[in-house]
């Protein structure tokens, strides 16, 4: 008998009733998976509406009583916004991402396109990953009693810090996207006489932009809202001031200090200065997503 006719005959043998009764208890515990997956999602969904539409109600009341972006921090029952530490904010994470990512960028291309699997390639995967997995309250305290106890608070320590975080996260976007390019463009480079340098300027990394960039800006949605390693390095300061070398004010430690506060004012701008680290992150996600799916579309 062959394969095809033991199929066929099997195929128009009658189903027995203990066939049926174990596709009904299959059903019912398909369904019962279903069931507590649903309650799970809804579950979820429901606390993250919750904390979002809080966020936005509270957030929004204090851009609206506030001067949140023409006025400094103020001092306790005063009138006052986020302006010095929205600008602070915005450089400290801006010169983190511009320290961090040209390094991470060159590490990922190295582990890429140049380590094929040689001693130093896997130390620096592995460094990278436990880099990767460290708390960010570890690389403050690391920067701080590399920087700040030797010298002082300073927006240029909370960089050091940011850029820290940084690394990890463009190197291993960097590797994967680079080593989803398809080796036929490499060889067609080589078969061209092409230099080992210009094939992965001008093929490898020209073909993996979209997600280097994507990475990039991953990264920087990464450090936006962080706030332990900002509160060994850079500190707060509730002046306007665009001098790095000093204390910095910025929103993380900010909202921190305002919400453990007793003054409602300070409680107004705390809302309002996570509803906009919220509102940027979200930004900068979608914009990385769009970046990325454009690239495989």
């Amino acid at each position: 008998m062959t394969a095809l006719s033991a199929i066929t005959q099997a195929s128009t043998q009658p189903i027995t009733s203990i066939d049926q009764a174990l596709y009904r208890r299959r059903r019912l515990w398909n369904k019962v998976g279903l069931g507590f997956a649903a309650l799970a999602m809804i579950f979820g969904l429901f606390w993250l509406s919750w904390i979002l539409l809080t966020l936005a109600v509270e957030g929004f009341s204090g851009l609206v009583q506030m001067p949140v972006f023409t006025a400094d921090t103020p001092p306790p029952m005063a009138e006052g916004g986020l302006r010095n530490v929205i600008v602070g904010s915005l450089m400290i994470a801006s010169t983190g991402l511009f320290i961090g990512a040209p390094i991470g960028m060159l590490a990922g291309i190295y582990l890429a396109e140049f380590s094929h699997g040689n001693w130093l390639g896997q130390v620096i995967r592995f460094l990278n990953d436990i880099l990767l997995s460290a708390p960010s309250i570890v690389i403050g305290l690391f920067i701080y009693a590399l920087l700040v106890k030797n010298y002082s608070f300073s927006g240029w320590a909370g960089a050091c810090a940011l850029a820290l975080i940084v690394i990890p996260v463009v190197v291993r976007t960097t590797e994967s996207m680079l080593l989803l390019v398809p080796n036929t463009l490499r060889e067609a480079a080589y078969a061209l006489g092409t230099p080992k340098w210009k094939l992965v300027l001008g093929v490898t990394v020209k073909a993996a932009r979209a997600g280097l960039t994507t990475g990039i800006l991953l990264a920087f949605a990464r450090i936006t809202g962080e706030t332990a390693p900002l509160l060994f390095t850079a500190l707060n300061n509730q002046y306007f001031s665009l001098d790095m070398s000093k204390a910095m004010g910025n929103m993380p430690n900010t909202i921190y200090q305002f919400a453990m506060s007793p003054y409602d004012n300070w409680h107004t701008l705390a809302w309002a200065a996570a509803l906009l680290i919220t509102l940027t992150v979200l930004t900068l996600n979608i914009a990385a997503r769009y970046i990325g799916g454009k690239e495989y579309n």
